[in-house]
C-alpha cells in the first residue's frame, strides 16, 4: 500500500450489530448529514423573516425541508445500494446491508418527501416548495447518476446542497432576493474545499466503488488540492456578500474574512503536503466554519 492511503480502508470489513427497523428507517434519512441542511434552512428563514419572525411558520418550514432532505437521502441510497456495499463507511447502511428492501426504502422516501413538499406548499408558499422539489430532483435525477461518470458531479451536487438556505428565505419572504442568492453562493462555494477533503480521506473507498472523483483519477492529489485552493480563495469575496448587500454589519464582515482566510490557509497547507492529516484538518475546519459564519450573520444581521 502507498504511504498515506488509509490502511484501515483495506482491512476486512467487520460485522456490525443489526439495529432495529425503526433505526434503519431513521438512518435512511441520513440525520447527521441533514442536520446541517436543517440548520442552513433555519438560518435562511430567520434572516428572511427579519422582524416578522413567526415561530410556527419557522418550525413548519424546517420540518418540511427536513422531510424533503430525508426523502432525497433515502432515494439516493436506493440508487447507490450496490456501490454503498463496496465502501467501508457506507456498507452498513440499511439497503447496502439488505436490512431494508429497495421497495420499502423507495416508498418511505417518497412518502416523507411528498409530505415535506406538501407542508412547504400549504404552510409556506409554492416558491419554497418548488425549490425543495428542485433540490430533490437535482440531487437524485442529475447528481446521483452523474457521480458514476464524471468528475463534474461534485460541482453539480453542490447545487442541491446550497438550496436549503434559499428554501428557508423564500418560506419567509415568498420571493428570491440578492440576499437569498448570496446565501446560496456561500454554501455552494464552501462545499468544494469541504468535499475535496472528504474525497481525499476516502479515496480508496471511492475508488473501490468506481466513482471517478479527482483523488481517484489523479491519485497524486494535485488536482484535488488545486480545486480546494481555488474555491477557498473564492469563498473570501463570496462570504462578504451579505456585508456588501448591507444585510450584515462590520462584525460579520471581519469574522467572515478571518474565517475564510483560515479555510484558504488550510487548503494551501493541504496543497503543500497532500496527507490525510492535512486533509482532515481542512475537513474539520470547513465543518466548523459554516456554523460559526451563520452565528455571526444572525448576530450582526441588519
Amino acid at each position: 500500500m502507498k504511504k498515506g492511503s488509509g490502511a484501515l480502508l483495506d482491512a476486512p470489513f467487520p460485522a456490525a450489530a443489526a439495529p432495529s427497523r425503526v433505526a434503519d428507517f431513521v438512518a435512511l434519512t441520513k440525520p447527521r448529514l441533514n442536520f446541517l441542511v436543517v440548520v442552513t434552512a433555519a438560518v435562511g428563514y430567520y434572516l428572511g423573516a427579519g422582524d416578522h419572525l413567526q415561530a410556527m411558520k419557522l418550525i413548519e418550514s424546517i420540518v418540511g425541508t427536513a422531510l424533503v432532505a430525508g426523502g432525497a437521502a433515502g432515494l439516493n441510497q436506493v440508487y447507490e445500494r450496490n456501490t454503498d456495499n463496496l465502501m467501508w463507511r457506507t456498507r452498513n447502511r440499511p439497503l447496502a446491508a439488505q436490512r431494508l428492501t429497495p421497495n420499502e426504502a423507495t416508498i418511505f422516501s417518497l412518502v416523507i418527501a411528498g409530505a415535506g413538499l406538501g407542508l412547504l406548499a400549504l404552510n409556506a408558499n409554492l416558491l419554497a416548495a418548488s425549490l425543495a422539489l428542485l433540490t430533490l430532483i437535482s440531487y437524485n435525477v442529475v447528481y446521483t447518476p452523474m457521480k458514476r461518470h464524471s468528475q463534474l458531479a461534485t460541482l453539480v451536487g453542490a447545487i442541491p446542497g446550497a438550496l436549503p438556505p434559499m428554501i428557508g428565505w423564500t418560506a419567509a419572504q415568498g420571493r428570491l432576493t440578492p440576499e437569498a442568492w448570496a446565501l446560496f453562493a456561500i454554501v455552494f462555494v464552501w462545499q468544494i474545499p469541504h468535499f475535496m477533503a472528504i474525497a481525499w480521506l476516502y479515496r480508496d473507498d471511492f475508488g473501490r466503488a468506481g466513482f471517478p472523483l479527482l483523488p481517484v483519477v489523479s491519485p497524486d492529489g494535485v488536482s484535488t488540492a488545486r480545486q480546494a485552493v481555488i474555491f477557498a480563495a473564492l469563498l473570501i469575496p463570496v462570504s462578504l456578500l451579505p456585508f456588501q448587500l448591507r444585510a450584515a454589519g462590520a462584525v460579520y464582515a471581519a469574522g467572515a474574512l478571518v474565517g475564510s482566510l483560515a479555510i484558504l490557509g488550510l487548503s494551501l497547507s493541504f496543497a503543500a503536503q497532500r496527507t490525510n492529516d492535512r486533509a482532515r484538518r481542512l475537513f474539520v475546519g470547513s465543518i466548523t466554519y459554516l456554523p460559526l459564519l451563520w452565528m455571526l450573520l444572525i448576530a450582526d444581521a441588519r
